[in-house]
């Protein structure tokens, strides 16, 4: 009787009850949620919502307190992430999990190899169904290369290749355009419509508001643990939206004022170095320079150069008017530039530590005395800085793994601000943080440059790029292809002069 009514009502997935407590926290409260066969289903929420969580109980990473899943009108409980791939589900990741010494082929089909007899793998039907997997999402890397070699976009886009290899009957993805341009996203677009074209069922889960009204046809807003709204995409626009997520209207999201720009703070002058060259831009006091440009492009690979991570084969930096050599980053930092890296996982963080470790670590010389760290020193300046950042934590000395993305973000923006950096470079500053992160972190930059500071702002997404420079410049192939002013930049000129 009931799989016949979930039939009937083309329903692939059905939610009712569900609730799941941590200490001190009800993540899920009386969760319901109905998921259409060749739909896509948008869940939306600030970071903390209970999102990943749900998301997490579908894929069988963990079991709730409470409450039915019915999956094809049968009553599910999946007790690992393999029961649920084998049932039809199938998940991108958020945060990214390769496998980084084996190849891009053995990361896509994990588990799955195909063999020539039991024991030895078939390593040329490996490569090459990897490889046609990797082309039909416009991909430029080899099945045979090692993940370690490949840049944050690319390994999302591998992860991308990875849900899709299961022929699942429910994708979930789950910030899949986090790190990738926007010609990628349309690619992925292309594909996601031609998924659910076969029946397939998407819950898609993102912070930008412009993709999630682009693809989605219901949405469904999750607000401390609880369902607020499951609303048809064609009835919402971006205010109604916000308003839903946050709870509050948000009347600025993108809070820009425009200062009149001091002296060059940094000049470089026909700069080459690993998947760029004979690059050459100015950055003034009070003002923040966009860089825009697809995957690949060079924009990080320029910014860890200026910032000593990767070798400068030719070309000079000027910082103040002085040509100065910066060999690492601890002569970067010295000069006055600071740099927020786009994987704060991986690079911006330590996650086995505290918020006060994580925030003081780059600037131990302001809590020491004769190498010795004054702990009372410590952690006055980790609650000054937790309170300037607005940062939600229980303490200090909560390890900050468990923070929100949105607050991780901010103890990385408290740790490089803490050494009063002149330059500082955001590398995908807003990431996989939500809306009202998104706007706090805006301010603060809106604030930086107020009191003049230089700001370069990576970013693969175009409204955040419009939204918040004085200037742009577009990377292609490692060289600069295009400057304008923020006001007269429009997203097509901008992916003019990053494909053209």
């Amino acid at each position: 009787m009931t799989s016949f009514a979930f039939m009937n009502k083309n329903y692939l997935l059905r939610v009712q009850h569900l609730s799941k407590s941590f200490p001190g926290v009800k993540a899920l409260d009386d969760i319901h949620l109905d998921i259409e066969a060749g739909k896509v289903h948008a869940v939306m929420g600030e970071n903390g919502a209970g999102k990943s969580t749900l998301m997490k109980i579908l894929i069988g990473m963990m079991a709730p307190d409470s409450g039915s899943i019915f999956f094809k009108g049968e009553n599910t409980s999946f007790r690992s992430v393999h029961d649920a791939i084998k049932a039809g589900f199938s998940m991108i990741h958020q945060e990214l999990l390769p496998f980084p010494d084996l190849t891009v082929a053995e990361n896509i089909y994990m588990g799955r190899y195909p063999v020539i007899f039991p024991g030895w793998v078939n390593r040329r039907k490996l490569n090459a169904d990897a490889q046609q997997l990797i082309n039909r999402l416009g991909l430029s890397v080899k099945a045979n290369r090692k993940m370690k070699t490949l840049r944050i976009a690319e390994m999302q886009m591998v992860e991308i290749a990875k849900a899709i290899s299961n022929n699942a009957a429910l994708m979930i993805m789950d910030e899949p355009t986090s790190a990738i341009s926007q010609k990628e996203v349309d690619t992925l677009f292309a594909i996601i419509k031609n998924l659910t074209a076969s029946g397939v069922a998407v819950i898609y889960i993102s912070h930008k508001m412009d993709e999630v009204l682009q693809i989605a046809d219901t949405v469904t807003v999750l607000r401390d643990g609880k369902c607020i709204v499951t609303r048809a995409a064609s009835e919402l626009n971006k205010d109604s939206l916000i308003s839903m997520i946050v709870g509050r209207p948000i009347d600025i999201i993108f809070d820009k004022k425009h200062f009149e720009r001091g002296e060059i703070l940094l000049s470089v002058r026909d700069l080459s170095g690993n998947g760029f060259r004979e690059v050459s831009f100015d950055v003034y006091a009070g003002e923040i320079l966009g860089v825009a440009g697809l995957m690949g492009a060079g924009r990080t690979e320029i910014m860890r150069a200026l910032f000593g991570l990767d070798e400068i084969r030719s070309g000079t930096i000027y910082f103040k008017g002085n040509p100065v050599k910066i060999k690492s980053p601890d002569v970067a930092m010295a000069l006055g530039i600071g740099f927020i890296s786009e994987d704060r996982k991986e690079t911006g963080l330590v996650l086995t530590s505290t918020v006060k470790k994580n925030i003081t670590l780059g600037a131990l010389n302001l809590c020491s005395h004769n190498y010795i760290i004054d702990k009372k020193k410590e952690a006055i300046i980790a609650d000054e800085q937790i309170l300037r950042f607005k940062i939600k934590t229980t303490g200090r000395n909560q390890v900050i793994n468990f923070l929100s993305g949105g607050n991780q973000q901010k103890v990385v923006l408290a740790k490089v601000l803490l050494r009063d950096p002149q330059v500082i470079i955001f590398d995908e500053p807003t990431r996989g943080i939500d809306i009202g992160a998104k706007a706090e972190i805006y301010r603060m930059m809106t604030e930086l440059a107020a009191i003049g500071k230089a700001i370069i702002m990576i970013s693969s997404e175009l409204p955040e790029v419009l939204g918040m420079s004085d200037r742009i410049l577009v990377v292609r192939n490692g060289k600069i292809t295009g400057e304008m002013k923020g006001e007269e930049a429009t997203q097509e000129k901008i992916m003019h002069f990053a494909m053209v």
